[in-house]
């Protein structure tokens, strides 16, 4: 069975409810992250699909050295701690050193793998050794059905609960191009498939020392995906993503975000799906 367990209620696969995987790219502060966070979660209950709640304690592939990473993991953990304490939701967070993994698996629910870092084979040892699930984002310059070298990296060293997520496949230069067929193709693999609607409109380093986007065309990637077939959606909100410190014009502001789903709902019922 297709199927990752982040959390004996939340199962990404099986014909189950299609999960979300959402939430702020990085904590700017702790208020901005409670206040999605409580947002993540009545979206979840009003549409009653589970959700994982997705948040960045450092964005280490920014463009420029000046841009804003985060606050990093001391600083960012206990706030993902009291998310979980407060609002009962799992979390999911990415890491890009062999070394992060295990004491952030101590507090997430599963562990993040970028999509510029899916070949590193020390980065995706450390994320299974922890026993936590894993999501890996399909790298912009990676063939779909070759993400089976990724997956069997993670199974050969002890995971089994594996998602992969696209999110764009790099189109000439600052641009970004999705493959609706990888979605299937990747599921062939045997595991699980999740659609990053966001990131995939974005314009990698084009807006002058930091990178672009696209808003418009976020809803329209997510309906496609959910007309292919998809068991995760993933999406970065803020609430103002015009004045968001990183990836914000890519992210979704409250309302569209609920709005999102519900036209993604919409499409999985009307082929048939929960």
């Amino acid at each position: 069975m297709i199927r990752c367990r982040v959390r004996e209620d939340v199962v990404i696969g099986e014909g189950r409810k299609l999960v979300l995987l959402v939430g702020p790219d990085v904590v700017e502060t702790e208020e901005q992250v409670m206040a999605t966070a409580r947002e993540v979660k009545r979206v979840s209950e009003k549409h009653g699909i589970p959700a994982v709640f997705k948040c960045s304690f450092d964005k280490a592939n920014r463009t420029s050295l000046s841009s804003y990473r985060g606050p990093g993991m001391e600083e960012a953990l206990p706030i993902f701690a009291k998310v979980k304490a407060e609002f009962g939701l799992p979390l999911v967070t990415d890491v890009h050193e062999a070394w992060q993994a295990a004491p952030v698996a101590e507090v997430v629910d599963m562990l993040q793998v970028p999509a510029f870092l899916c070949r590193q084979t020390d980065l995706l040892v450390a994320c299974a050794k922890t026993g936590k699930p894993v999501q890996v984002k399909k790298g912009q310059m990676v063939a779909p059905k070759d993400m089976r070298h990724a997956v069997t990296k993670l199974r050969e060293s002890g995971c089994e609960d594996i998602v992969l997520t696209e999110r764009g496949a790099s189109f000439g230069y600052n641009n970004l191009v999705v493959d609706m067929r990888s979605l299937p193709l990747m599921r062939d693999i045997g595991v699980p498939v999740c659609m990053d609607a966001t990131h995939a409109v974005q314009l990698p380093s084009a807006a002058g020392g930091t990178s672009g986007g696209e808003r418009r065309f976020v809803a329209g990637l997510a309906r496609a995906a959910a007309a292919m077939g998809i068991d995760a959606l993933f999406l970065e909100i803020h609430p103002d993503p015009d004045n968001a410190l990183c990836d914000g014009p890519n992210s979704l502001d409250f309302a569209g975000f609920d709005e999102l789903v519900g036209q993604v709902l919409a499409i999985r019922r009307a082929l048939g799906q929960p």
